[in-house]
Formats: structure tokens, sequence, C-alpha cells
């Protein structure tokens, strides 16, 4: 009887146990999808949209000044050959770090978040 108790509380632990960890994998996945893109349009418009333009079309007032034009965001197809590690590095290390125009940017002073959000953000410009 004894080893019937001990195996059943074992069983019930594990199951305890699993649970546990269950519930904090998915909230650690809830987390890291918890982009916020308001929060990114309120990045992009302080800090983007002189160039790229309010709508993210590359034709911010800048732009007119600007050799090569800055991206246009909005255009799908060149928009979806960027992995979200392609558009944090540009961001982040300004547009070289692509191979991009000299012109873009580093914005390394974002937090990751931000950068999250505001990558959130831009891929809804091309949808």
């Amino acid at each position: 009887m004894r080893v019937v108790n001990f195996l059943s509380g074992m069983v019930l632990a594990v199951a305890w146990i699993s649970i546990l960890l269950f519930t904090l994998w998915v909230a650690t996945a809830s987390a890291a999808s918890n982009d916020n893109p308001g929060k990114g349009k309120a990045i992009f418009t302080q800090s983007c949209a002189s160039c790229h333009g309010l709508a993210g079309k590359g034709d911010g007032a800048a732009a007119a000044a600007l050799n090569p034009k800055p991206a246009n965001l909005t255009d799908k197809a060149v928009m979806s050959k960027l992995d979200d590690a392609a558009l944090t590095k540009v961001i982040t290390k300004g547009g070289t770090a692509l191979g991009k125009s000299p012109l873009m940017p580093a914005f390394s002073q974002l937090k990751d978040q931000d950068v999250k959000d505001l990558i959130s953000y831009i891929r809804s410009l091309a949808k």
C-alpha cells in the first residue's frame, strides 16, 4: 500500500510540475508575441516619417533631398523579402549594415521592445 501511495504521489507531483511548466511556456510565448504596433506607429511618426513619409511610401519631407530615396515600406514584394532580423539590423545599425543607403541612420538608442513594436507597425504598412 505504501508503494501505491508513493507512486500516486509521484504521478500527481509530475502532473503538477507539467502543468506549471506548460503555464510558464504559454506565458513566455504570449509575452514574446506581445508587440504593440500602436507604440510602433508613435516611434515611426517621430523617428522615420520625415524620410519615409507618414504612410511609409518613401515620400517624407526630407526625401526630396535624398539620393537614393528612402524605401517604400508599403511595397509588399520588397518588404516580404526582409525578415525581422534584417529590419532590426537596419533600424539599429543603419542602412550600411545591410548594404543599403548610408543616409539611413542608426537608431541604436531604441530599446529592444521599441524595435519590435516599430517592426510590427512597419509590417502593417505592407499588407
